[in-house]
């Protein structure tokens, strides 16, 4: 991925949130969001950091995240299409916060969840809050894709996570470095995060319909591959070498 990313991030001190956001032909959500996510954290303490991933689209998202101008709003561009899962990773390799989040870009997750969702990760002291939606704004297929999907992970993996499809989630950054990179980890990362050791929770958020562009995914590009994916999770888990068994080790 190194040769086929470009970044307009420059260095500078820690925030306390970094928020990913991966697109990929939003060009209709890519300014709305933008504006909504910057007017939800403008009064964060210890500051944010906003990092657009555009995944090579082929409409105008590119240019658009370029012309946003605001002093805390960057953007990562793929030179080919990688999928949400780089896109996601790209972020988080450029993210400088203490604490990373993530939503999608179709403007259907709500930033205004972001404050709280950070507020119960430092009071609870865990790894990770993610989001659980409430009154799904999504077809019935859909809701019924997702339902299959959950059972099935849930049963194969031996984890329980309510709503893996959820991309509104908030991460401590230290403990991204401990988590491997795929095609679908994001959908995976409350499990990923625990099977290395981390504490991870739920929130409910506030989900919405989706008012502009299209969907990129469907039953057979999300469902199947999703499926089939739990049994590779499920490999990793059983073989993956948790960084705080081997701290107390070496005590």
């Amino acid at each position: 991925m190194t040769n086929q990313i470009v970044s307009t991030i420059a260095g500078g001190p820690c925030v306390r949130l970094s928020v990913v956001v991966p697109l990929h032909n939003e060009e209709e959500n890519v300014i709305p969001l933008a504006q909504e996510i910057t007017a939800a954290l403008a009064s964060l303490p210890g500051g944010f950091e906003l990092i657009l991933v555009d995944d090579a689209s082929t409409d105008s998202t590119a240019r658009l995240v370029k012309e946003i101008g605001h002093a805390k709003v960057s953007g990562i561009f793929h030179r080919m299409n990688c999928g949400q899962s780089a896109a996601v990773a790209s972020g988080f390799r450029f993210a400088r916060g203490e604490w990373v989040a993530t939503l999608d870009g179709d403007g259907q997750n709500d930033p205004a969840d972001l404050p709280a969702m950070l507020a119960q990760a430092l009071e609870e002291d865990v790894d990770c809050v993610t989001g659980v939606r409430k009154n799904r704004r999504d077809t019935f297929m859909r809701r019924f894709s997702s339902r299959v999907a959950n059972g099935f992970r849930n049963w194969i993996t031996g984890d329980e996570v309510s709503d893996s499809g959820c991309g509104i989630r908030v991460v401590r950054r230290s403990a991204l470095r401990e988590i491997p990179v795929f095609n679908g980890m994001h959908r995976f990362l409350p499990t990923l995060l625990r099977g290395q050791g981390f504490v991870v929770v739920e929130k409910a958020v506030n989900h919405r319909e989706r008012l502009r562009g299209a969907s990129k995914y469907g039953v057979h590009n999300r469902l199947w591959r999703g499926l089939r994916d739990c049994f590779g999770i499920r490999w990793y888990l059983r073989r993956a070498v948790c960084s705080d068994r081997l701290e107390e080790s070496a005590r």
